[in-house]
């Protein structure tokens, strides 16, 4: 007698022309590729950015010239605070990139640009206006890889702590660089 209950596995057979009538699965390979190209693009990105404030390069200000702009944002200790947000970007960025401790790398990045949206935000969206676009998307990348975490393609997996990601990772990760970003936002004058 057949049974009445659903099946376990749907069917995966060709009905008509390349469709099939069970539901589409998605390749793992293909979603950690996919997370494997977002973090190297953040990853470096924000590593680059990074640069610009410790060494000069890429037209950056170096320490000197960001420890200045700072100052003029009403961070105390400019110069110190130049060198700590160097280090978050150019450290969290390479480590999101290889996908080493990767919800952590990801809450530097967060929060360091949500210091960045604080300071330049004018309520304007858009860049050519003057408005934050660039920031806004820079933090929500960031906060979907904590949640997500980095895929397979990624140091992480050799480590046995962080092997298999769990979202509790990421949501603590997330909530890490907001609370770190606030801090710091506190002790601007």
């Amino acid at each position: 007698m057949p049974s009445t209950s659903p099946s376990t596995t749907a069917p995966t057979t060709p009905v008509a022309a390349g469709r099939h009538s069970g539901p589409a699965v998605t390749s793992p390979h293909a979603y950690d590729a996919g997370l494997l190209l977002l973090r190297l693009a953040l990853g470096l990105t924000m590593a680059a950015h990074g640069s610009q404030k410790l060494f000069g390069w890429f037209g950056g200000g170096g320490i000197d010239g960001t420890g200045a702009f700072f100052e003029s944002k009403g961070y105390p200790a400019a110069t110190f605070m130049a060198v700590v947000a160097g280090l978050t970007e150019v450290g969290g960025g390479l480590a999101l990139a290889v996908g080493l401790l990767a919800p952590l790398a990801a809450a530097a990045i967060l929060g360091t640009m949500l210091n960045a949206l604080a300071v330049t935000w004018n309520g304007s969206f858009f860049a050519m206006k003057g408005g934050s676009e660039y920031e806004l998307l820079l933090i929500a990348a960031a906060a979907g890889l904590a949640l997500t975490g980095p895929g397979r393609y990624a140091v992480d997996r050799y480590l046995p702590v962080v092997r298999s990601h769990r979202l509790s990772y990421g949501a603590a990760a997330v909530v890490l660089g907001l609370v770190t970003a606030g801090v710091v936002l506190l002790v601007r004058d």
